[in-house]
């Protein structure tokens, strides 16, 4: 099922599992309904890497580019040029049952 939104929220920084994480998390909805996405890795200062970790540093570090390069394609769809202004921006949510799958900015609209 595909709904029609905005992003009601955004916010770059400390987000995620009791924000221990770092990356960017939103609201989207349009009033009727609403959910929570971010994308997000843990902290670096606040997270340890140790060898009792299920991943690495470098799992770490690609998710960081990771998380960059999906902020900067957000950003060039949206046509603005901070996380900020990506509030108000409408979008497309694609929900399997109850979860949402995805979303995308209708750059179509922009």
């Amino acid at each position: 099922e595909k709904k029609l939104g905005k992003i009601q929220s955004v916010k770059f920084g400390h987000v995620g599992y009791q924000d221990a994480c770092l990356g960017i998390s939103f609201t989207l909805g349009d009033g009727s309904w609403g959910v929570g996405k971010d994308m997000s890795a843990w902290d670096w200062k606040m997270m340890e890497c140790t060898e009792r970790c299920k991943w690495t540093d470098e799992d770490r570090f690609e998710q960081y580019v990771e998380i960059m390069k999906y902020i900067s394609e957000l950003l060039a769809d949206a046509k603005v040029d901070s996380v900020e202004k990506l509030k108000g921006i409408p979008i497309e949510a694609e929900f399997e049952g109850m979860v949402l799958k995805s979303f995308r900015i209708l750059t179509e609209v922009i």
